[in-house]
């Protein structure tokens, strides 16, 4: 059973209440901070006696390279993404450093800052450290009041929150029954009361969604609103940690070949988004296929897309929108911090694109220019005009398509296990062959050839 899964049982467990097994392939140096020796002997006694106990973790985070990192006093847990078993190590092992037990911790969103973006940040009283490939940056540490203006030192925890999520790249700091939300780039702070049952002593981030932990429990959340989802608190020992005897790690097998992302079943739907995420839709499951830095992993569509559930037949982004087709039908929701269904959705396809169903959609990224793609023939819709008409049909060089994206790379067409590839939407209707296959899995998901 691959780690993930096991270990943290995240994306299976919390959405449906099971794990899945969801190995890697690529060999990276884990934690993110300086490289470490062989693993630890005796980490099965320290990981029983984990269990056995109610204490919680000081801080959680990713590292640069998507391993999850558990701080608990002078020591890390680490769960690796690329395989093995979870294992704890001194503190010094990975930061030297540092001289105690850290505050909180988190990975820094900088998308326009390469030097920062992903930088690993790790907090201690007053102070803070911040690592990038391993190595502690010029500057660091620094004081928590300069380098993020407003915040308090002594912080309970700290999540990052990604633009598409908090509207800016931002950052959420805790401290008691206080939370802030911080904008990177204004640099300013703003402080609200954290609604949640108790302080959180953690926090993390993963895959879009947030997580305060305290203690042996945890808390979902929305970064904005703080909004609390029923169901919770649970314990982190039957989701976060592998316990024996505990966990929710069954009743997965229901979703059979559809949930494995190397399965070679092929997608209905695929998108990319305003924001440059790539999602494919199977069997009423979605995955991200941007993820591959903290692993891929489905959810349920109601996940991602309050109220949707069942197949997706196509999907599309424009304006800020995503546009989510089923059967003769289509759904509207509004992508900015989350996903929320526009009122008076789902309405007829006919009525909204002029066109009765379709099998396929993409716009390319800063377009208005729609390509609906039914059996051979695509059709192109101009989404700022209204009424919206479909044009004549143009021919592909394709019997039948699966799903499609275009993004800066080019147009990709999903038939059955494999994409075809095509420079540009001109190159896709002079084409008169298909382009050469590949697989979607080796490519999107990382999976052996």
């Amino acid at each position: 059973m691959g780690v993930l899964a096991a270990a943290l049982s995240l994306a299976w467990a919390l959405a449906l209440g099971c794990a899945h097994p969801l190995p890697h392939n690529e060999t990276e140096a884990a934690g993110g901070g300086q490289p470490h020796g062989p693993e630890p002997h005796g980490n099965d006694t320290a990981l029983a006696q984990l269990c056995a106990d109610e204490g919680g973790f000081d801080a959680a985070t990713l590292s640069e390279n998507g391993s999850v990192l558990l701080f608990r006093g002078p020591e890390v847990w680490e769960i690796p993404r690329g395989g093995g078993q979870p294992h704890s190590r001194p503190l010094a092992a990975s930061w030297p450093e540092l001289g105690g037990p850290v505050d909180a911790a988190l990975r820094l969103p900088r998308r326009q800052r390469p030097q920062e973006h992903q930088s690993l940040h790790l907090f201690q009283g007053e102070q803070v450290w911040a690592y990038a490939g391993g190595r502690l940056r010029p500057g660091f540490p620094r004081p928590i009041a300069e380098e993020f203006p407003g915040i308090p030192g002594g912080l309970d925890a700290a999540v990052e929150c990604h633009a598409e999520e908090c509207g800016g790249e931002s950052v959420l700091f805790f401290k008691g029954r206080t939370w802030y939300l911080f904008d990177l780039e204004l640099r300013v702070a703003k402080a609200r009361a954290w609604p949640g049952p108790g302080p959180c002593g953690a926090a993390l981030r993963w895959l879009g969604r947030f997580y305060c932990l305290w203690g042996a429990r945890f808390q979902r959340f929305q970064p904005l609103t703080g909004h609390l989802p029923h169901g919770y608190p649970r314990d982190l020992r039957d989701y976060f940690l592998p316990c024996p005897g505990r966990g929710a790690r069954h009743g997965n097998a229901s979703w059979g070949a559809a949930g494995e992302r190397c399965s070679k079943e092929p997608f209905q739907a695929a998108l990319a988004d305003d924001s440059g995420r790539l999602y494919a839709f199977r069997g009423g499951l979605s995955f991200r296929l941007d993820s591959h830095r903290d692993g891929h992993h489905a959810w349920p569509v109601g996940q991602t897309w309050p109220g949707l559930e069942g197949a997706v037949d196509a999907a599309f982004a424009w304006d800020g929108r995503t546009y989510v087709i089923q059967g003769s039908e289509v759904s509207v929701f509004r992508s900015e911090q989350g996903h929320r269904r526009v009122l008076g959705y789902p309405r007829a396809l006919q009525e909204e694109l002029g066109v009765p169903g379709a099998d396929a959609a993409f716009t390319c990224p800063g377009s208005a220019q729609l390509y609906v793609i039914a059996g051979s023939r695509a059709r192109l819709v101009d989404l700022t005009r209204t009424p919206r008409r479909a044009g004549e049909p143009l021919p592909l060089p394709h019997e039948h398509v699966d799903g499609a994206i275009c993004t800066d790379d080019g147009v990709f067409l999903f038939c059955g296990a494999g994409y075809h590839r095509y420079a540009s939407v001109a190159e896709l209707l002079r084409a008169r062959e298909p382009a050469p296959a590949q697989a979607i899995a080796a490519r999107f998901f990382q999976c052996p050839q």
